[in-house]
């Protein structure tokens, strides 16, 4: 039997939200996807982007932001 989700990343076993503190890449760069969300919610923001954000500093940033102008879920 196939299950079917509409978020099947985040509903699959195993698949707990992890702090991105404790993320094993988190020091590395930003992803292309996470640089250009967070360009647009900063623009929306009023705020200023940082491009030399880590993954986790950006992952952190854009809940703020999301939550800013109300594009959190």
């Amino acid at each position: 039997m196939t299950r079917t989700t509409d978020t099947p990343k985040t509903d699959a076993p195993g698949n707990a939200e992890k702090d991105p503190d404790d993320w094993t890449t988190g020091d590395e760069e930003m992803t292309g996807a996470q640089a250009s969300y967070l360009k647009t919610l900063c623009e929306e923001a009023g705020e200023t982007f940082d491009p030399d954000m880590t993954k986790a500093e950006a992952s952190k940033r854009i809940d703020t932001l999301q939550q800013k102008t109300g594009r959190g879920a």
